[in-house]
């Protein structure tokens, strides 16, 4: 398979991509610092759009046709692409929001999981919980694959193997991550699980979306009359973690990580260099 020069960013094209991933990564932070029972969705998209903003960027989500919010939340048994509106978030709800930011022409993208508390409830805020950071783990996992893989697939590998070490869980295969740069999607797609194919060469220049979709039943969904949410059909609770990661010279940069990824990924005995 021929992959298209296109696929990789120039080192001054990378270092017009870090603004973008921090603005994401601000939206998130204000979402998470608001998240608790009694919130609504669509109040959390008002926080995640006003620190967009305020780093200098602009929702990129609304840029998608017929798609008119900051963020996608999604509750539950709905996996992603939930529209906010006016549902309250309860204590036990399992909440996954995915958020993203376009400033000077180019794109950030990441998603973080959160629980809710219920103290009636602590064996579903438990499973729950478990569920949301085997689904972050996997992430890093795929990102650890990434700063010494030959080919991209390698990080689906990575990824797939460590979720089945942790039990039986379903990974969603009709929703992927992909590249991302001028444009929120573009090539390659990037695999949560094993495929045949090696993919593209992981090379200086290659920025991608890893996003693994988890969920505690079966894999099988459908989307809701709205158009856009995307549930399980067996009603189980899923997760969502993404970030969008750039492999540069110097190694790899979480461009939506503040920190660049030091803390997820200092397990692997991986240090992060940020873009020169």
């Amino acid at each position: 398979m021929v992959f298209k020069r296109s696929l990789y960013k120039s080192p001054a094209q990378l270092r017009l991509m870090v603004a973008p991933g921090r603005a994401t990564s601000a939206s998130l932070d204000a979402v998470a610092a608001a998240m608790a029972a009694g919130i609504t969705t669509l109040e959390l998209d008002a926080l995640a759009e006003q620190a967009v903003e305020a780093a200098g960027g602009k929702p990129n989500f609304k840029l998608e046709q017929g798609y008119h919010h900051t963020i996608c939340a999604s509750v539950n048994d709905e996996v992603v692409h939930g529209i906010p509106g006016s549902r309250v978030l309860q204590p036990g709800d399992i909440v996954s929001i995915d958020s993203g930011a376009i400033l000077d022409g180019w794109n950030g993208d990441s998603a973080r999981t959160f629980v809710i508390p219920d103290p009636t409830r602590p064996e579903v805020v438990a499973e729950r919980q478990i569920l949301s950071d085997v689904t972050e783990q996997s992430l890093w996992h795929g990102i650890a694959r990434l700063a010494t893989a030959r080919h991209l697939n390698e990080v689906g590998e990575a990824v797939e193997d460590y979720i089945v070490s942790q039990g039986d869980y379903g990974i969603l295969t009709d929703y992927i991550g992909h590249g991302i740069g001028r444009r929120m999607h573009e090539d390659p797609p990037v695999f949560n699980y094993r495929v045949r194919a090696k993919g593209p060469e992981v090379k200086p220049g290659l920025v991608v979306a890893i996003e693994p979709m988890v969920v505690l039943g079966d894999q099988e969904t459908y989307v809701k009359d709205d158009g856009w949410t995307v549930a399980t059909e067996d009603g189980t609770a899923a997760a969502h973690w993404e970030h969008s990661v750039a492999v540069h010279a110097g190694g790899i940069w979480v461009l939506t990580a503040a920190d660049g990824g030091a803390a997820g990924l200092a397990p692997f005995g991986i240090t992060p260099a940020p873009i020169a």
